[in-house]
């Protein structure tokens, strides 16, 4: 069962979350989650751990079990000009901005992130495996962004993107030595790049 709170002091705790952030292409999403203070739910964990069914049929629990849920999107324009690092924060931050409850504290999945108003924040390593609302969190964000590279793929069905989510892998990269870029694809990558990792190479 993973842990309902990271804060003592704070009722209203919102974890956040991101999905996207190794991808070629698409948007980078975001996802922040507040759940009663004493909520538990054994089945919720890291969306990485779950099959799809899984993640969805969850998705319909955490939306319908949370106090609040909110998620935030970057582009892939905004990511070229601010870097994914930075995109990946700003989209957690837009998902803080729109949830309907202001929460009192944050916890965030990762080590880095940036402050959010004056909240107190904890970055947690790991944090999806470990806390409710980080795994929910991670949740929303994985399956809305599945859901958007859905939609992209049926423009562009060439890069496999219903599979590979916007990832690096052999099929996506042959696409774009044969077919080029579309305007999804996030520039400041090394797009063609090495072995199928990516190659992270920003424009500051």
């Amino acid at each position: 069962m993973l842990s309902s709170h990271y804060y003592n002091d704070y009722a209203i705790e919102a974890g956040c979350d991101e999905a996207g952030r190794g991808c070629l292409a698409g948007s980078v999403f975001a996802a922040a989650v507040i759940f009663p203070a004493d909520y538990h739910n054994a089945d919720l964990n890291d969306s990485k751990q779950l099959s799809a069914r899984r993640r969805y049929a969850l998705r319909e629990v955490i939306e319908r079990d949370a106090t609040a849920w909110a998620v935030g999107i970057v582009t892939p324009e905004e990511i070229d000009h601010i870097n994914i690092l930075n995109a990946s924060i700003l989209a957690m931050h837009r998902a803080l901005d729109k949830l309907a409850v202001r929460p009192q504290a944050v916890i965030v999945d990762g080590n880095r992130f940036k402050p959010y108003g004056t909240l107190p924040y904890t970055t947690i390593v790991k944090g999806d495996g470990k806390y409710l609302s980080i795994a929910a969190a991670s949740i929303l964000a994985k399956t809305f962004r599945d859901d958007y590279m859905d939609e992209l793929d049926q423009k562009y069905p060439q890069y496999d993107w219903k599979s590979n989510k916007g990832y690096p892998t052999r099929k996506h990269r042959e696409a774009i030595s044969r077919y080029g870029t579309t305007p999804y694809h996030r520039m400041s990558f090394n797009l063609l790049g090495g072995t199928g990792e990516l190659n992270l190479d920003f424009k500051e």
